[in-house]
């Protein structure tokens, strides 16, 4: 593969896909070349140091994750159906070799990251807090007022019973506790 755009692209799936199983402190440049086919010293070409990499690829996530959410919101204008599906965004990580999500692995890492990588991960939070915040406003749930400390409870929530489920490796486990989120009156049932 050829030092282009195209490797830029492969060396930050490579890296989402470490992150995700083993943070940032698992993000290693010689693995990384060797899963995505191509010399150490080119994923410095595109990443001159770890915490570029770590800050790219930790954007990259909260970006697509953004670009999830508010397409979900497009395919539906229900703002309770998309609050229900809501866990499946994070659903997705266990469904992939019982991974985490990358964002929130990282923030397990906080004190070690650098000042750009911490950056970025507190950004995966405020875009999912924000998107929650809108909803549960819109779905006539919380007053917006409070829409804010919910819509953290909600995204605190969830990733905790990512991490539960993953410490099991159990996603049935996962599913299970979103239900009893539902049944408590946290989420929409």
């Amino acid at each position: 593969m050829k030092v282009s755009s195209s490797a830029r692209e492969a060396i930050l799936a490579a890296a989402k896909r470490t992150a995700q199983a083993r943070g940032y402190g698992g993000l290693n440049f010689r693995d990384l070349a060797d899963e995505v086919g191509i010399k150490a010293a080119s994923i410095y070409h595109h990443f001159p140091s770890k915490a570029d990499l770590g800050a790219a690829v930790a954007r990259r996530y909260w970006e697509d994750t953004a670009a999830q959410l508010e397409a979900m919101l497009a395919e539906t204008a229900d703002p309770v159906r998309c609050l229900r599906r809501y866990p499946e965004v994070f659903r997705k990580a266990l469904e992939n070799d019982n991974r985490m999500c990358l964002c929130s692995f990282m923030s397990a890492e906080i004190e070690d990251l650098p000042a750009a990588v911490k950056t970025e991960v507190q950004t995966f939070a405020d875009v999912n807090v924000a998107w929650l915040s809108k909803l549960l406003v819109a779905a006539g749930l919380v007053s917006s007022r409070k829409s804010e400390q919910r819509a953290r409870a909600i995204f605190a929530a969830i990733a905790g019973a990512q991490l539960i489920a993953r410490s099991r490796c159990d996603i049935s486990l996962y599913d299970t506790t979103i239900d009893n989120y539902r049944a408590a009156g946290l989420l929409p049932a």
